[in-house]
């Protein structure tokens, strides 16, 4: 099971008796300035949350699975993410 942005959404709006619109602008807005951060290539740093970071990959050798046959994959970016320390801990059970 996965959380959704529409869990998001209301467990922000029980625990805080915001309203849906309200918590669904708030929701968004944070979405949208963490999307338009990574867009431009800098990184987002979540305190006790982690860290998203865009590396660019290099243009390399691959194989189409259903010929099997090889291919050259374009050079693109990707976004990756590390957690913290805090978060590791918390999902390992420690402390």
């Amino acid at each position: 099971m996965a959380l959704t942005k529409a869990d998001i959404i209301n467990d922000v709006m029980n625990e805080n008796g915001y309203s849906r619109r309200q918590t669904t602008d708030t929701v968004e807005t944070l979405l949208e300035l963490i999307k338009k951060t990574l867009a431009s290539g800098e990184d987002v740093l979540i305190s006790g949350f982690g860290k998203f970071c865009v590396k660019s990959k290099k243009e390399r050798r691959g194989r189409n699975p259903s010929t099997g046959g090889d291919m050259m994959l374009k050079a693109r970016k990707v976004v990756t993410f590390t957690c913290s320390g805090i978060l590791r801990d918390k999902i390992n059970g420690v402390g």
